[in-house]
């Protein structure tokens, strides 16, 4: 749905599993970098792909890894069973943990923020 209008999705991780990779070829996320324990490398790489400046981006992090990006972009999200420090530097703490719906909630947060929410889940209320 966030392709459908107009963002791209990125996922940059620390860990590699083929799982992860499986479940993002799925999703058509084409930006997909893992094993990253720099991410901000990665983040730099995608911001020269996209031609994106840090600020038009939103990222979502969990842990202190996440941190050197989280402090660089224009709307930085934690998850709710995020670290404290990640949460302190968050624009949103979501309500639902990482894992339990929280992606779902910032896409639909997103979704709402441009004014396509209702539009987006049309199509599943005929």
């Amino acid at each position: 749905m966030l392709k459908d209008n107009g963002v791209e999705p990125a996922v940059i991780s620390a860990r590699a599993s083929n799982a992860v990779k499986h479940r993002m070829e799925n999703l058509g996320i084409v930006h997909f970098y893992q094993g990253q324990a720099d991410k901000v490398v990665a983040f730099n790489d995608l911001l020269q792909k996209l031609n994106l400046s840090a600020t038009e981006v939103a990222y979502v992090g969990d842990d202190v890894i996440d941190l050197p990006v989280m402090t660089k972009v224009g709307f930085a999200v934690a998850v709710a069973n995020a670290h404290d420090l990640v949460k302190q530097h968050a624009d949103l703490t979501t309500e639902k943990s990482g894992g339990n719906g929280a992606v779902r909630e910032i896409c639909d947060f997103i979704l709402k923020a441009q004014g396509n929410f209702d539009q987006a889940m049309a199509k599943y209320l005929q």
